[in-house]
């Protein structure tokens, strides 16, 4: 899609990083749905808060928007994207952290976290984005005084990628893009050093 084109966003899972980038979406004028594994009456209350662009769905009904946000628990991801078997192409924002525990990461050895989801959502184009931020971050506007707040980013499809990068900078954030999702290491937890970086693109 072209830039500073509308998307219709759908969230997987419901969190404080979904809610966090859901915000930002619909402030920058895009449709969002979100959906948990609770189903969409769980959300009337939160949709209400976000605004008329907002809705509540399933995760089919968030899967099938232009961009799907995952941003689910380490351990929800499998049954979270299980029952949705037609990725066909769909992009997927993985925006998961590998947490056994509180500050403790999982050790994948040789695979990255967005190489294992991707292989979760055979057909998927994931992009790596959204990870590194905390939500509290994330929420508020990244127009700084001296720039914008960067959203670090990587996949293996450079079409989707292009896509992402679109959907970042049109909420105002400055999208930087590291490579595959095999360089995508740096941004994961257990020792990837861009992780909690909140790093600011200084205007030109």
């Amino acid at each position: 899609m072209a830039r500073g084109s509308s998307f219709t966003v759908g969230t997987i899972g419901a969190g404080n990083v979904a809610q966090a980038v859901a915000r930002r979406a619909a402030a920058a004028g895009h449709r969002v749905v979100l959906s948990n594994s609770r189903g969409p009456a769980s959300l009337a209350l939160l949709v209400e808060r976000l605004g008329p662009l907002a809705s509540a769905g399933t995760v089919a009904d968030a899967a099938q928007a232009d961009l799907a946000v995952l941003a689910v628990r380490w351990h929800q991801v499998p049954d979270a994207v299980g029952g949705f078997p037609a990725w066909d192409g769909r992009i997927v924002i993985d925006a998961t952290n590998q947490w056994k525990a509180p500050g403790v990461a999982i050790d994948l050895g040789d695979q990255t976290g967005s190489e294992r989801n991707a292989a979760l959502m055979p057909g998927a184009r994931v992009v790596k984005a959204f990870n590194t931020l905390f939500s509290r971050i994330v929420v508020q506007d990244p127009r700084r005084a001296d720039g914008n707040l960067v959203v670090v980013l990587a996949g293996d499809d450079a079409e989707a990628k292009a896509t992402v990068s679109a959907f970042v900078e049109s909420m105002g954030f400055a999208p930087i893009d590291i490579g595959d999702l095999r360089t995508g290491r740096l941004m994961q937890v257990g020792g990837g050093p861009l992780v909690g970086q909140h790093l600011v693109k200084l205007a030109s």
